[in-house]
C-alpha cells in the first residue's frame, strides 16, 4: 500500500511537470511569434485596426497549433509506454528467464552482488511481476501515463497568455509609446518563462532569463527589419 501509494505521488509530480513543461514551451512560442507578427505589420503599416488583426490572428493559431502538437506528442508516448507494457504482459508469459535476467542484470549494473541481485529479481517478480520490469527496463510507473489533454490545454492557455500582453502593448499604448511597451512587454514575458523552465530544469536562472530576454530582442529586431523592407 505505502509502495503503490509513493508511485502514485511521485507519478503525480511526473504530470505535473509535464504540464509545466508544455506550458512554459507554449508560453515562449506565444511571445516570439506574436510579437514577431506585429512588429513586422507595425513596421510596414500604422493602421492599428490591421496591426490588432493580423496580431489576434497569430495568437490564436499559435495556440491552437502549440495544443495540437503537445496533444500529438503526449498522445504517442502514451501509446509507446503502453505498447510497452503489452509487450513485456507477453514476455512474462513466454520468455520468463529473459526477463528475470533482466532484473538481475539491472540490479547488478546499480553495484548490487550478483547474488543478491538474483535474491532481489525473484522477490520482485514473485509480487509484481509487469510493474518490476516496465519499471526496470523502461523506467514506466505502471497505470500512471502521462496526458495528452492537460499537456494540450496548458500548451494553449499559456501561448495564448505569453502573447496577450505583446499585443496589447502594441495595439493599446498610444503613439511612438508602444515600441517601449512592446518591448518592455517582450522582455517582461520572455524573463518570466526563463525563470520558470530554469527552475524546472534546476538549471541556472540568471542564464536562462537573460538568454530568453536576448532572443526576444533579436525577434523584435529581425521582424521589424522584414517589415520596413515593404
Amino acid at each position: 500500500m505505502i509502495l503503490n501509494k509513493e508511485n502514485k505521488q511521485k507519478q503525480t509530480m511526473e504530470e505535473k511537470l509535464n504540464t509545466l513543461r508544455a506550458g512554459v514551451l507554449g508560453s515562449n512560442d506565444g511571445i516570439l511569434t506574436v510579437v514577431g507578427v506585429l512588429v513586422s505589420v507595425a513596421a510596414a503599416t500604422t493602421d492599428q485596426f490591421t496591426i490588432f488583426i493580423a496580431g489576434l490572428s497569430d495568437l490564436l493559431a499559435c495556440a491552437f497549433s502549440m495544443a495540437c502538437g503537445e496533444y500529438a506528442s503526449v498522445s504517442t508516448q502514451k501509446d509507446t509506454e503502453k505498447s510497452a507494457v503489452a509487450k513485456e504482459h507477453k514476455l512474462l508469459k513466454e520468455d520468463f528467464e529473459s526477463e528475470r535476467k533482466a532484473v538481475r542484470d539491472y540490479y547488478i549494473n546499480k553495484g548490487v552482488s550478483k547474488k543478491t541481485s538474483m535474491a532481489i529479481a525473484d522477490d520482485l517478480l514473485s509480487k509484481k511481476p509487469l510493474q518490476t520490469v516496465v519499471r526496470v527496463k523502461y523506467d514506466i510507473e505502471l497505470g500512471h501515463y502521462l496526458n495528452p489533454w492537460d499537456a494540450a490545454f496548458a500548451s494553449l492557455f499559456a501561448a495564448a497568455a505569453g502573447g496577450l500582453l505583446p499585443l496589447m502593448a502594441m495595439t493599446f499604448v498610444p503613439g511612438h509609446y508602444k515600441w517601449s511597451a512592446t518591448i518592455l512587454a517582450v522582455a517582461a514575458t520572455s524573463a518570466l518563462t526563463g525563470y520558470i523552465s530554469s527552475k524546472l530544469g534546476n538549471g541556472l536562472v540568471k542564464i536562462a532569463v537573460i538568454r530568453n530576454i536576448i532572443i526576444g530582442l533579436i525577434t523584435i529586431t529581425i521582424h521589424y527589419g522584414v517589415g520596413k523592407l515593404f
